[in-house]
């Protein structure tokens, strides 16, 4: 959102896609600034306070809620933001919004550059959704970074990404109260979350991945059960059930064409699949979703 009428979540579609994927500005798929600093109040009012669910695949986001209260959900996940409260919503992640009339706050898209130059101890952190109370450290730095964006000068980028940087070295901090960042084991896993996001409904198997690693299929699987607890073909088909579940739950797309796009040709079996893991079959999980 930008006071001059540039687009939060708009344009740059590819043709239907399953969920609505938006890049920030225009009809054009390059973000042209370092990151980008609106407020909540010049394009919520716009839309009636309501952004209907869709996801970013470049992008991840931070909303700073000052004044009024949001109602946020994340991968189907239903979050309540009051003032003072903030959400980190990282690539891919499927997210709506609806504000209260009035409600007030800042909203800031961090290309993922900016991201991927942090350390790999950051990974874990930005790879899930995130909601808590910003520190008055870190409402300080979003203060900083709308002043900064609002600026000019030589060396304005890279005060832009070292602020953006350090506020969200500081979220985590703040958020992780004292827990020991990942090491090792940690960072292989972040690697291969990753590369399962990137490959989704490719085919991918253990093997392609472990390759993709650089390492044998057995030493993946024994990372794999000491950082989740289930097998790497389990944590494999956790995150394919876990794009089905956003498939189903934000498209009226046949259940057929959903498991067709993320690799299953027979659509029963599918729905077995789906049912092994999720606990109902699609369609039933579709419908209780939209009555909720």
């Amino acid at each position: 959102m930008d006071a001059g009428g540039i687009g939060w979540y708009f344009s740059g579609m590819e043709p239907r896609p399953p969920i609505p994927v938006f890049t920030l500005f225009g009809e054009t798929s390059v973000f042209p600034d370092v990151i980008h600093c609106e407020r909540v109040l010049d394009r919520a009012r716009l839309h009636d306070w309501a952004i209907s669910p869709h996801r970013h695949r470049q992008m991840s986001q931070i909303l700073q809620i000052e004044t009024g209260a949001a109602k946020a959900r994340v991968d189907g996940r239903a979050l309540d933001l009051g003032p003072g409260d903030y959400l980190y919503i990282p690539v891919q992640a499927v997210h709506g919004f609806v504000f209260s009339q009035g409600a007030e706050g800042t909203v800031l898209s961090f290309p993922t550059p900016v991201t991927a130059g942090m350390t790999p101890e950051m990974s874990s952190w930005l790879a899930r959704p995130q909601q808590g109370r910003l520190s008055d450290r870190a409402a300080g730095l979003i203060a900083d970074l709308r002043q900064a964006h609002r600026t000019t000068g030589t060396f304005r980028a890279q005060r832009l990404v070292g602020l953006a940087q350090l506020l969200l070295a500081t979220m985590a901090e703040d958020s992780l109260d004292g827990i020991a960042p990942t090491h090792g084991a940690g960072r292989q896993m972040d690697r291969l979350d990753a590369l399962i996001a990137g490959h989704l409904g490719e085919g991918w198997t253990a093997r392609d991945y472990a390759g993709a690693l650089h390492v044998t299929t057995g030493h993946l699987n024994r990372i794999v059960r000491t950082a989740r607890g289930c097998s790497l073909s389990a944590h494999l088909e956790a995150a394919l059930m876990a794009e089905a579940c956003r498939l189903i739950a934000f498209t009226r797309m046949p259940v057929a064409e959903v498991g067709f796009r993320l690799g299953f040709a027979d659509p029963s079996y599918f729905s077995r699949r789906f049912r092994l893991q999720v606990g109902e079959a699609p369609a039933a999980y579709r419908r209780r979703l939209q009555d909720a």
